[in-house]
């Protein structure tokens, strides 16, 4: 038996860094379809979301990717291209294409699992079945409709509100029956899928067997180290146990090795895997010798949105803190962590004030040992004056 080797928080961090698109050098892809066909890929998928207070989440993911990123690159590939799909990963996403027989074996289950759950059951209504097929023979019949389409007196919901074909709606969707075709006011557009995406819908499911090798494999690529349950968890498509399955096998065939990774937050080392070239692969990050550039990140980006993992590799506590009440925020609403060279150094807090075509700091708090130098500074406010640019605002107010 050889000795396990040891992988460094700065390695670990560097190399999913690097996975994830965040270490690339200059002369990457064009900001053009293909290159954000490139990066996604690259990514793996794109977690969608609705709050727009500087700008959506996906958008703020894919700008840090592709300089020249501009919001239409991914309508384009997701609604007329259809290189992409709209479905669930650990939360919404946009998922290339081509993997959408993948997704088949979850259409399935979560046919059953959701009709299962009692929050659906509430949104959906004591006539759960009749509301399901009245919406399904309208879009088979009609074409394409959205929630506002359909008229009904009740809401349920806490947070969203949700009428009953609001509900089937989104059943339907998550069952694999319709497909987001197209957003209007990034409210979702739903047409039979059979329609929408007539190849991949003829597909069929893989096997067991077959999937846990594609989630496994292509997880691996996009984390580099990793634990059972994040690989797991990065499209959250099969069981920490058929991780931990997959792992085994793909040790014994010699495409991962079994490491010990240390940890940024002062934590033991843990065990885990890692991808058999790993070494190589930190060979070839060789650092920047001048300062390396800020960028700021979006509260969902994958770097971030698995916030144990965050704390161990970069020692950077993240929370969330929209859907926490006002006065229990520590630092606001919406806070972009800030990413310099392969270190979360701060945090800040901007809003984008549309009517005044001013985007808002708040507040900026850099962390312990990080030292707010007339340098970072001035590469601080160039990366808002850039976020500014992007989202259209005419100044910055705050900085």
């Amino acid at each position: 038996m050889g000795v396990t080797p040891v992988v460094s928080a700065v390695a670990a961090r560097r190399l999913f860094l690097a996975a994830q698109g965040l270490l690339a050098k200059a002369g990457g892809p064009a900001a053009t379809a293909a290159g954000l066909r490139q990066v996604i890929d690259g990514l793996g998928f794109v977690q969608l979301d609705s709050i727009n207070t500087v700008a959506r989440a996906h958008d703020l993911i894919l700008r840090t990717r592709l300089p020249g990123y501009t919001p239409a690159l991914l309508d384009q590939l997701l609604y007329k291209e259809r290189f992409l799909f709209e479905h669930w990963t650990h939360d919404a996403s946009a998922i290339p294409t081509a993997a959408y027989a993948h997704w088949k074996g979850r259409f399935a289950r979560d046919a059953v699992r959701l009709r299962g759950q009692s929050w659906w059951c509430h949104l959906l209504g004591a006539d759960a079945e009749r509301t399901v097929a009245h919406v399904r023979e309208r879009i088979t019949k009609e074409g394409p409709l959205r929630s506002a389409d359909f008229e009904h007196p009740e809401k349920r919901g806490a947070f969203w509100g949700w009428k009953p074909q609001k509900a089937a709606l989104d059943y339907l969707w998550r069952i694999g029956e319709l497909a987001v075709r197209d957003r209007v006011h990034f409210n979702k557009v739903y047409d039979l899928a059979e329609r929408v995406f007539p190849a991949a819908h003829r597909q069929s499911a893989p096997t067991g067997k077959a999937h846990l090798k594609w989630a496994g494999e292509s997880a691996a690529e996009r984390l580099v180290v990793f634990t059972p349950r994040e690989l797991a968890q990065f499209y959250g498509s099969i069981e920490p146990a058929a991780a931990k399955t997959f792992c085994a096998a793909a040790t014994r065939s010699g495409s991962l090795v079994q490491v010990m990774v240390e940890h940024a937050d002062g934590s033991p080392p843990q065990a885990g895997f890692a991808v058999a070239d790993w070494e190589s692969r930190l060979r070839h990050l060789t650092a920047d010798a001048k300062e390396p550039p800020m960028q700021l990140l979006a509260p969902f980006d994958p770097v971030i949105r698995d916030r144990a993992r965050c704390l161990r590799r970069f020692g950077f506590d993240y929370r969330f803190e929209a859907f926490t009440p006002e006065p229990r925020r520590i630092y606001g609403y919406y806070v972009l962590p800030i990413l310099q060279g392969d270190q979360l150094v701060g945090r800040l807090s901007p809003k984008l004030h549309r009517d005044r075509g001013v985007l808002a700091i708040s507040g900026v708090w850099w962390e312990p040992g990080v030292k707010a130098t007339a340098a970072r500074q001035r590469q601080l406010a160039a990366a808002v004056a850039d976020l500014a640019t992007f989202v259209g605002a005419a100044r910055v107010e705050g900085l």
